[in-house]
C-alpha cells in the first residue's frame, strides 16, 4: 500500500501530532508499505523517518505561537505531489489548513482520505476568547471532516463532539504508548533527591505550556505541604508560569529516556487541560506506574478509572483538584495500589496493535471511496460504516421484503426446497438473547416490489402488533427499465412512518449490488435510493442497517450461482451485521464462530443460461414473476427457541 501523510505539524517541533506520525511511519515501513510525508518546513530534520519520502513545504509561524507553523499550499501543488506519488490513501494528521487543501487535492484525484481528529481547535479558539474564530473553527472542522472519506477520533468525548457537528463516518482510533520507555523501573532516586531533597512527594505535569492547556490551574497545588511541583515542557506561557509558581521546578522540554525517567519519578501526575481529544501524557504516566489526577472531561474520561488508577475532578473546580491530589499525596498505600492498577491499564495499547487497526481503516476508506464517487451530487447522505448498538427487549419481530429476506438460495441445514435467509438467522439470534417468549414472522416473498410492501405486507404486519419490523425492499423496482425514484422513496418513507407511528422499531436496510460489471448499470440508482434511506432513518428514528457500506457484501463468492441472490455465507454476513446494529451481545464473535462451523452448498446443476436466465426472460415476456402464487413462509408468528424453549407455531 502507498500512503501519503499530510501533517499540520512536523519535525523538528515535537508534539502529539508529530509523535503519532512517526509511530505510524515506523509501523507502515515495518509492514512493507511505502510512505510520503507532506508537512511544513520548520528546520533541519535529523530523526529517522523509517524510509518515508518527504515534501516539506514553505511555512510561516503563528505570531503568538512560533512553534506552530502554517502552510498555505495551493491545491494544484498538492495535487501534483499526490499524482506523482499515486497513493492508495491520504492520511490527514490533525488537519486544518494544509489538511483542507489536501482533501481538495485528493478529491480531484478520487483518492480516499482518512482524517485523524487530534487537536480540538474549537476549544483552543474559545480559550483565546475570539468569538468569530470559534464560529469559523466549528464550521471549518465540520466541513473538513464531513468531506473526508473517514474520520478517526481518539475518545468517546471527541466522537460525541464530532457527531454534534454533523460529522458522519467516525471510527475510534486511540493512541499507543511506549511501555518500554515509560516503565516504573526507570524511577531514579538520585533524580528524586535532587528535585525533592527533603523527601517531598513529587507532583508532576508534562505538556505544552500554553493557555489552552490550563497549566496555570497548578497554582491550586503550589502551597501543598510536603510536596514539590515539577513542570516539564515549554511554550509561550512558560515565563508567566515561572513567575506564578516560583517554587516549582521547570525542566524545559524533555524527550526519550530522560522523559521516561522523570515521568517514573513522579508520585502523582496532574493533567488540568479541558481541551484534550485524548491525553497522550496521561497514558505515559499510567504506563510509568504513576496515579493520575485529571479533569473529568474530554479524553481523560476514557483513560483514567476514577478510584482505581487515579481521580477525575470536576472541570474548573480547583478545590476539588487540590482535594484529589491531597488524597493521594497523604496516603502512600493508596498511591501504591493506584500505581499498580495504572501500569496494568495500558497493557495491550501498543503502537503495533494500533498500527494494524489503522491499516484496517485505510482499507475501509479505499472500499468506501467508490461509493462516494457513485453519489449523484455532493450533499447526499453517504454510506454509514458504523451504527450505535440499540439492544432492546424485542418480543415480536416481523420481516418484510423480497427474495433476499425470504432467504432464496440459503438452503443451509434446510430440507430440499426450503430456505433460511438472513432474517431467519437474525430472529434466532434475537431469540437466543431474549429472556422471554420471542415470536417471529417473515412476510417476504420473492419478486415483490415496493407497492407490495405498502399494500400487502405492511398492513398485515401491523395487525400482528410487532415491536420490531425489518424492511429490505426496492431492488426489484430499481433494476426495472424505468424507475421513479422520488415516488419509490415516498412510498417507503410512508411505510416507515406508519410503522414507527405504532411504536414499533424499524430496522431499515439499504439495498446492495454484487461487484459485477453488469451491476454497474444500476449503481447510480442504488446510490441515490440509499442516500434517501439514510435520510429517512435519521428523520424517523429508524435503525439503519447500511448494507451498501459493507464492502465485503459485494464480493462474488458471497453470491449464488444465479448471480442475483446471496449464498448462505452472504446471508450470514447480513444477519450478523444486523445483529450487531441491534445490540446482540458479541455478534461479531458469534459470526466468526458460525462461519468456522459451516460451509456453503455445492454449486447448482446446469448452466446459468438455461437454469436462471431463460426462465427469467420467459416470465418477463408473459408478465409473470417468480413469486406469483406464493405465500410468505411465516404468515403467522413462530415462537423461536431461546434459553431452553422449543420452537412452536403461535397464532397470536
Amino acid at each position: 500500500m502507498r500512503v501519503a501523510l499530510l501533517a499540520e505539524s512536523f519535525l523538528p517541533h515535537m508534539n502529539g501530532v508529530t509523535g503519532s506520525v512517526l509511530h505510524v511511519l515506523r509501523h507502515l515501513n515495518a509492514q512493507g508499505h511505502e510512505t510520503l510525508v507532506i508537512a511544513p518546513r520548520a528546520g533541519e530534520v535529523t530523526t529517522d523517518l523509517h524510509g518515508a519520502r518527504t515534501e516539506l513545504l514553505r511555512s510561516v509561524p503563528l505570531p503568538s505561537y512560533p512553534e506552530v507553523r502554517v502552510v498555505f499550499a495551493r491545491a494544484a501543488r498538492l495535487t501534483a505531489l499526490l499524482r506523482s506519488f499515486q497513493p492508495d490513501v491520504v492520511h490527514l494528521a490533525s488537519p486544518f489548513v494544509l489538511g483542507w487543501q489536501g482533501i481538495a487535492a485528493a478529491d480531484a484525484l478520487r483518492i480516499p482520505t482518512v482524517a485523524i481528529y487530534q487537536t480540538d481547535v474549537i476549544a483552543y479558539a474559545q480559550k483565546y476568547g475570539v468569538s468569530q474564530a470559534t464560529a469559523f473553527a466549528r464550521s471549518h472542522v465540520s466541513r473538513l471532516h464531513r468531506r473526508a472519506t473517514l474520520t478517526l477520533a481518539p475518545s468517546s468525548a471527541s466522537t460525541a463532539q464530532l457527531e454534534e457537528l454533523g460529522v458522519d463516518r467516525i471510527r475510534r482510533w486511540g493512541r499507543g504508548v511506549d511501555a518500554v520507555r515509560f516503565d516504573p523501573a526507570h524511577r531514579n532516586e538520585t533524580w528524586r533527591r535532587t528535585v525533592a531533597p527533603a523527601g517531598e512527594a513529587i507532583i508532576g505535569y508534562v505538556g505544552r505550556l500554553a493557555p489552552e492547556k490550563q497549566v496555570d490551574d497548578l497554582r491550586a497545588l503550589a502551597d501543598l505541604p510536603g510536596t514539590r511541583l515539577v513542570v516539564v515542557g515549554d511554550g509561550p506561557s512558560r515565563s508567566g508560569l515561572e513567575r506564578m509558581l516560583p517554587d516549582a521546578v521547570f525542566t524545559g522540554h524533555l524527550s526519550g529516556a530522560e522523559l521516561g525517567e522523570v515521568m517514573a519519578g513522579f508520585d502523582v501526575f496532574v493533567h488540568p487541560g479541558e481541551s484534550e481529544t485524548f491525553g497522550q501524557t496521561i497514558q505515559e504516566a499510567l504506563a510509568s506506574g504513576v496515579p493520575v489526577v485529571a479533569t473529568g472531561v474530554g479524553g481523560p474520561l476514557d483513560l483514567v478509572r476514577s478510584s482505581i488508577d487515579g481521580w477525575l475532578y470536576r472541570p474548573g473546580d480547583l478545590d476539588d483538584l487540590r482535594a484529589r491530589v491531597c488524597d493521594l499525596v497523604g496516603d502512600p498505600a493508596k498511591r501504591r495500589a493506584f500505581a499498580r492498577a495504572a501500569r496494568e491499564s495500558v497493557a495491550g495499547r501498543t503502537w503495533d496493535a494500533l498500527g494494524a487497526q489503522l491499516v484496517g481503516h485505510y482499507r475501509e476508506a479505499i472500499a468506501l471511496r467508490p461509493m462516494d464517487d457513485g453519489l449523484p451530487a455532493r450533499g447526499r447522505h453517504r454510506p454509514v460504516i458504523a451504527a450505535p448498538a440499540v439492544s432492546r427487549p424485542w418480543r415480536r419481530y416481523v420481516a418484510l421484503g423480497d427474495s433476499i429476506t425470504e432467504g432464496l438460495c440459503d438452503g443451509s441445514r434446510m430440507p430440499d426446497g426450503e430456505y433460511r435467509g438472513w432474517a431467519d438467522r437474525l430472529a434466532s439470534l434475537l431469540a437466543a438473547s431474549s429472556d422471554g417468549v420471542f415470536r417471529y414472522a417473515n412476510l417476504a416473498v420473492r419478486s415483490r416490489k415496493m407497492k407490495d410492501l405498502v399494500e400487502e405486507q405492511l398492513p398485515r404486519a401491523l395487525t400482528m402488533r410487532p415491536d420490531l419490523v425489518s424492511i429490505l425492499m426496492g431492488s426489484n423496482d430499481l433494476v426495472g427499465p424505468k424507475v421513479d425514484i422520488p415516488a419509490l422513496v415516498a412510498q417507503l418513507e410512508g411505510a416507515v412512518r406508519e410503522a414507527r407511528g405504532t411504536g414499533a422499531d424499524v430496522l431499515l436496510a439499504t439495498v446492495f449490488l454484487p461487484r459485477r460489471r453488469a451491476a454497474a448499470l444500476f449503481a447510480r440508482r442504488f446510490a441515490t435510493f440509499n442516500s434517501e434511506l439514510r435520510r429517512i432513518a435519521a428523520e424517523t428514528g429508524a435503525i439503519l442497517l447500511d448494507l451498501e457500506a459493507t464492502p465485503a457484501l459485494g464480493e462474488l463468492p458471497l453470491w449464488s450461482d444465479d448471480r442475483v441472490h446471496l449464498r448462505p455465507a452472504g446471508h450470514r454476513l447480513v444477519a450478523y451485521r444486523a445483529a450487531d446494529v441491534l445490540g446482540v451481545p458479541d455478534a461479531e464473535a458469534l459470526s466468526d464462530l458460525d462461519e468456522a462451523f459451516h460451509s456453503d452448498e455445492m454449486p447448482m446443476p446446469g448452466s446459468w443460461l438455461r437454469r436462471d436466465a431463460l426462465p427469467w426472460v420467459w416470465r418477463r415476456l408473459h408478465g409473470r414473476t417468480a413469486g406469483d402464487g406464493r405465500i410468505a413462509k411465516h404468515l403467522t408468528y413462530v415462537e423461536l427457541p431461546g434459553r431452553g424453549r422449543r420452537k412452536r407455531v403461535s397464532s397470536t
